[in-house]
Protein backbone atom coordinates (compact mmCIF):
# COMPACT_ATOMS: atom_id res chain seq x y z
CA UNK A 1 0.00 0.00 0.00
CA UNK A 2 1.28 3.07 -0.77
CA UNK A 3 1.51 5.85 1.50
CA UNK A 4 1.35 9.66 0.41
CA UNK A 5 2.82 12.76 1.93
CA UNK A 6 1.73 16.07 2.06
CA UNK A 7 4.57 18.29 0.07
CA UNK A 8 3.24 21.37 -0.94
CA UNK A 9 0.63 23.70 -0.42
CA UNK A 10 -0.69 26.63 -2.71
CA UNK A 11 -3.26 28.22 -4.99
CA UNK A 12 -4.33 26.09 -7.91
CA UNK A 13 -1.97 27.89 -10.14
CA UNK A 14 0.78 27.25 -8.68
CA UNK A 15 -0.10 23.55 -7.87
CA UNK A 16 -0.76 22.72 -11.71
CA UNK A 17 2.57 24.23 -12.34
CA UNK A 18 4.47 21.59 -9.73
CA UNK A 19 1.72 18.69 -11.17
CA UNK A 20 3.23 19.60 -14.25
CA UNK A 21 6.57 18.72 -13.46
CA UNK A 22 5.82 15.81 -11.14
CA UNK A 23 4.10 14.66 -14.68
CA UNK A 24 6.96 14.98 -17.00
CA UNK A 25 8.98 12.64 -14.42
CA UNK A 26 6.68 10.13 -14.35
CA UNK A 27 5.75 10.99 -10.52
CA UNK A 28 2.42 10.11 -9.21
CA UNK A 29 0.65 12.67 -7.35
CA UNK A 30 -2.53 13.76 -5.82
CA UNK A 31 -4.25 16.81 -4.86
CA UNK A 32 -6.87 17.47 -2.44
CA UNK A 33 -8.96 20.66 -2.91
CA UNK A 34 -11.24 21.70 -0.37
CA UNK A 35 -12.86 24.77 -1.96
CA UNK A 36 -13.41 22.90 -5.20
CA UNK A 37 -14.92 19.79 -3.46
CA UNK A 38 -17.06 22.40 -1.54
CA UNK A 39 -17.95 24.06 -4.70
CA UNK A 40 -18.60 21.22 -6.48
CA UNK A 41 -21.06 19.41 -3.59
CA UNK A 42 -22.67 23.11 -3.45
CA UNK A 43 -21.47 24.70 -0.18
CA UNK A 44 -20.08 27.99 -0.45
CA UNK A 45 -16.62 28.57 0.59
CA UNK A 46 -14.16 31.30 0.78
CA UNK A 47 -10.89 30.33 -0.98
CA UNK A 48 -8.26 28.06 0.31
CA UNK A 49 -4.70 26.30 -0.71
CA UNK A 50 -4.90 23.42 -2.84
CA UNK A 51 -2.48 20.44 -1.22
CA UNK A 52 -0.38 18.43 -3.35
CA UNK A 53 0.66 14.68 -2.08
CA UNK A 54 2.87 12.26 -3.75
CA UNK A 55 3.89 8.49 -2.41
CA UNK A 56 6.41 8.75 0.26
CA UNK A 57 8.81 6.44 -1.96
CA UNK A 58 9.18 9.37 -4.32
CA UNK A 59 10.27 12.14 -2.04
CA UNK A 60 13.91 12.18 -2.46
CA UNK A 61 12.92 12.31 -6.61
CA UNK A 62 10.21 15.37 -5.35
CA UNK A 63 13.39 17.22 -3.54
CA UNK A 64 15.81 17.10 -6.19
CA UNK A 65 13.30 18.93 -8.71
CA UNK A 66 12.40 21.69 -6.38
CA UNK A 67 15.40 22.91 -3.99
Amino acid sequence: MSTYVKVKSGSSIEINRWIAILEENKIPNLIKNAHESGRLAGFGTSGGSVDLYVQEADIKKVEELFH
